[in-house]
């Protein structure tokens, strides 16, 4: 009995461009992404899965790295995550993977009474994107009121100056994302007197 030739398989075919990042995020919040094989001059985006190739709601370049930040939609939803590439003047999408973002929520942690101009801790925990922010506002003041503030992206605590006025204030976590736009998350009374 002879034995059957052994079959040759063809090689693999090289690993194409790829991109991995979590499934699942809240609204809002910084993603980071892991891309590889990725052509110099690819970019990662969010779209909706139904949108066309050059659709994004919100991209970032690649750049030389293999990793990219990108700010999720502030909307709850099914998204897509797509690693794209501008070829002839058209994007074309190289990888993509499904991201769900879940409610935006958060946190604020301060003093309930402060004395008029001094330095007290506040902390502010939410998608921590990075245009959110926590800041001092007279309550009623519309979503984009200025005050003392700082953003929870770079630090989720901060030293904060309390008005020099006397009065009741309110401490605000300000969300600032794709499709949502500004809208407050979280706010607590501060009383300064």
């Amino acid at each position: 009995m002879t034995a059957a030739p052994a079959q040759q398989r063809p090689p693999a075919p090289p690993p194409g461009p790829a991109l991995s990042a979590s499934g699942s995020t809240m609204a809002g919040s910084m993603l980071s992404v892991i891309v590889n094989q990725a052509p110099p001059t690819s970019f990662v985006a969010v779209a909706k899965p139904t949108d066309a190739p050059e659709t994004a709601m919100v991209s970032v370049p690649v750049g030389a790295g293999s990793t990219a930040s990108i700010t999720t939609p502030g909307e709850t939803g099914t998204y897509e995550l797509r690693l794209l590439r501008e070829n002839d003047g058209k994007s074309e999408i190289l990888a993509r993977q499904s991201l769900v973002t879940m409610p935006a929520t958060a946190t604020l942690a301060a003093p309930e009474r402060v004395k008029r101009g001094v330095s007290f801790p506040a902390r502010g925990i939410g998608p921590n994107g990075g245009h959110d922010r926590v800041v001092i506002t007279e309550p009623g003041a519309p979503v984009e009121a200025e005050g003392p503030s700082f953003f929870p992206a770079e630090n989720v605590e901060a030293t904060l100056e309390a008005p020099e006025k006397s009065g009741t204030y309110e401490l605000r976590y300000v969300m600032n994302a794709p499709l949502s736009g500004q809208r407050i998350l979280a706010r607590r009374p501060l009383l300064v007197d």
